[in-house]
């Protein structure tokens, strides 16, 4: 289809004799939402970074509007640019304010007028309800408004596709949602996002299509309303008894 914006052909990652993603490829279509799922260990958040360049891959390659990034690494920089992603650990600066971790990269990296990201900054410090926190640091904030900051500062970097890895790992649960509310806000954008997470009713809320992976491999890829009812293998099947068993739990 026309509409690919990333293709991911034949990918193998290896650490030394262990194979964490082997011969994994699939097309992210612009504007698609794709949730990545499976038990710890499968291989996701290995995946996302090597998507975006973090890991050295030992196979196949990464296509941007069919380009290789790996053919040219001077492209590096600037395919990063394009693809944001948002770690659970947050990553902001300790000593510097909220707005000035969010400024940092536009203006040194993409050589961005002050004036102008400040004011795209507090713009979307206001979308996600952290306008009043601009001027605060790090350590005043909950975890769940270090992880919206995170999504802001991604955001003003202006990424074509966003990755999101696990980002409501280290939350308490009563900070999950307000950190979901902003994703799902950028989904009803129409963004591209590939998201890793352990959320269930929020992948099957979000996703256009469902990526299950374990042992390195994808296992099934589906729409979500066919993977959370009715998975095709018997390996995720029991993956998603898991959650299952875990909701009966809470109801008692």
């Amino acid at each position: 289809m026309s509409d690919i914006q990333l293709s991911i052909q034949h990918l193998t990652k290896k650490f030394g004799e262990t194979t964490i993603l082997d011969d994994i490829s699939f097309d992210v279509h612009q504007g698609e939402v794709i949730v990545i799922v499976g038990p710890s260990g499968s291989g996701k958040s290995t995946l996302l970074r090597c998507i975006n360049a973090l890991e050295e891959i030992q196979g196949g390659d990464v296509l941007l509007d069919n380009v290789s990034y790996l053919k040219d690494t001077r492209s590096l920089p600037e395919y990063r640019e394009r693809i944001g992603m948002v770690f659970q650990s947050y990553d902001l600066f300790p000593h510097l304010t909220v707005l000035d971790n969010i400024l940092l990269a536009p203006v040194k990296v993409q050589k961005r007028a002050r004036s102008e990201v400040t004011q795209e900054a507090k713009e979307l410090l206001e979308r996600v309800g952290l306008l009043d926190k601009a001027d605060s640091y790090p350590r005043e904030l909950s975890g769940g408004q270090k992880q919206r900051v995170a999504i802001v500062r991604s955001l003003c970097m202006h990424p074509e596709i966003l990755l999101f890895d696990e980002v409501t790992a280290a939350l308490d649960p009563e900070m999950v949602r307000e950190v979901l509310d902003v994703i799902l806000n950028l989904a009803s954008q129409g963004r591209t996002m590939l998201i890793v997470t352990h959320e269930m009713s929020f992948a099957r809320a979000i996703a256009d299509r469902v990526l299950f992976l374990d042992g390195g491999h994808i296992l099934e890829d589906s729409d979500p309303e066919s993977f959370f009812t009715k998975p095709q293998t018997e390996r995720g099947q029991k993956f998603l008894s898991t959650f299952t068993f875990e909701a009966r739990k809470k109801g008692e």
